[in-house]
């Protein structure tokens, strides 16, 4: 994830479709979609519409688009292929992740390749799906306690929501799968008239990458996977990693906060500000207090969201710095105009895209984490566990291990996708050792999965995201990979971390 993935219907793909050549592109590429309002999108961009299967065991019963956009090769005589680019989430768009990417590619790359963006399916422009939620961020889903570590509360939630997501999106959204999105981006391949296609993931995108990889081994070209999920833990099992993934990165922020105690009093050491963070929760969790300028009140919850987000990026965490010491000084009622500033920009709701539900990421979040594998359904065995998990990892309060709508959810259309070491060596692995999003452990469940298919470069940094962060080892051998086809012919440690 940033967080967080079949076998029945993988029997319904023919042998006829496995060995069949690609067909000539028929897309009809034109304008993209309009953008969300305030920002703006690269007028180069081309986008086209796919039609695919809303169910592959029944093709012919219904069927979705999956809206695409590409970003040509620089110089189409060195083109190589096309790269298809997903950003993760679970339910990103990602229509204009060529664009976001190409400014960080070297030459050799943009010249070879065609980026390939694209709303993957209930995604944004993609047949978007809703289950009308009153609160639509994602982050609103993460079942913190309450103060008392009760998860009652977080039941009931649970319950309703899965229950509105019945009655709202009804029976259709099982399909919207991470193994049915695989299926798509097979059609969008034989759409744009490719053999075999290039792929990098971030985040959840590696899950959708691996997925692919299993059902389709022979239609895929180099395969990059950064920030990685471990197949086998989907999904419950992928949230509870978070628990000592925050453990092992939630140090960086403090020790950025304690280089800075003069000016924000949070403490002249790490564990300092760690205690400071912990009381500053807990005394939310009890009385969370009114943010200036917005509707909202600043829970505990919503601070161990803030910080789970601001981790991502190691250019965030100055500013994760400055919203606890915002945070602190809410918490006692003398806000200056630098605080309210701070937690104004933290607070601000980005527009949703013309025609894309307010509620459609945290939506299609469900649908994904639900609806990939069975969860449990043991109510004491969620209370039990977050207990556990309260006492052993304070820094999350049992969030990871507590109850999910999926516990409400109906039972899945498939099981999950077997993935296993079979298959040509293709795939480089990216995992930072201190990512709280998908950590370290976390990628060396995917290395043990995949085995001799793929490399793994580990890199002694922080935050979710490998390429472009620091590590000139870690970007050198991901772009001679897609430049050259070669992976490091052995797995490779690189500490070369620079501060960007």
């Amino acid at each position: 994830m940033t967080t967080l993935t079949v076998l029945g219907v993988a029997a319904c793909d023919s042998a006829d479709d496995e060995d069949s050549p690609a067909q000539p592109a028929a897309l009809a590429w034109g304008p993209c979609p309009a953008a969300a309002p305030g920002t703006t999108r690269d007028p180069r961009l081309t986008c086209a519409k796919v039609k695919v299967p809303l169910d592959y065991s029944q093709p012919d019963r219904a069927s979705i688009e999956v809206v695409i956009s590409r970003l040509g090769a620089a110089d189409p005589t060195k083109r190589h292929g096309v790269l298809l680019l997903n950003p993760g989430g679970p339910a990103l768009p990602g229509l204009d992740t060529p664009s976001t990417m190409a400014p960080t590619l070297p030459k050799p790359v943009l010249d070879g390749y065609d980026l390939i963006g694209f709303d993957p399916r209930g995604v944004g422009t993609s047949t978007p799906q809703s289950c009308g939620l009153e609160n639509p961020s994602v982050a609103a889903l993460f079942p913190y306690p309450a103060a008392d570590g009760s998860i009652d509360a977080n039941v009931q939630a649970a319950r309703a929501t899965a229950a509105k997501c019945a009655a709202t999106a009804g029976e259709n959204l099982r399909y919207f799968t991470t193994a049915n999105t695989a299926r798509d981006l097979d059609r969008v391949r034989e759409a744009l008239g490719e053999a075999k296609i290039s792929y990098w993931g971030q985040s959840y995108g590696t899950y959708l990458g691996t997925v692919y990889s299993a059902l389709f081994p022979d239609r895929t070209d180099r395969v990059i996977l950064e920030g990685n999920v471990d197949p086998a833990h989907v999904w419950a099992g992928e949230a509870a990693s978070w628990s000592k993934g925050m453990a092992e990165r939630f140090p960086d922020a403090a020790a950025v906060a304690a280089a800075q105690n003069g000016a924000l009093g949070l403490g002249a050491t790490p564990a300092e500000v760690t205690r400071t963070y912990l009381a500053l929760a807990d005394r939310l969790d009890h009385q969370p207090a009114s943010v200036p300028g917005t509707p909202q009140s600043l829970s505990g919850a919503m601070l161990r969201g803030v910080t789970y987000a601001l981790l991502i990026h190691n250019n965030t965490l100055p500013v994760l710095a400055q919203v606890w010491k915002a945070a602190g000084d809410l918490a006692d009622g003398r806000v200056t105009d630098a605080d309210g500033a701070v937690l104004k920009q933290v607070f601000a709701d980005g527009p949703a895209a013309p025609g894309v539900p307010a509620d459609n990421q945290a939506t299609m979040f469900l649908a994904l984490t639900c609806g990939d594998a069975e969860w449990s359904h043991d109510v004491g065995a969620y209370a039990r566990a977050t207990a556990a998990d309260r006492t052993a990892w304070p820094l999350t309060a049992g969030m990871p291990a507590n109850i999910w709508p999926c516990a409400f959810w109906p039972q899945p259309v498939e099981k999950p996708v077997t993935v296993t070491g079979q298959g040509p060596r293709n795939t480089l692995i990216l995992q930072n050792r201190r990512d709280h999003a998908t950590p370290w452990d976390s990628g060396l469940g995917l290395r043990h999965a995949l085995g001799n298919r793929a490399a793994f470069v580990g890199v002694g940094n922080g935050g979710h995201y490998v390429y472009h962060e620091g590590s000139a080892c870690a970007d050198t051998a991901t772009t001679a990979f897609l430049d050259t086809g070669r992976l490091p012919e052995k797995d490779l440690d690189c500490t070369d971390v620079t501060t960007q």
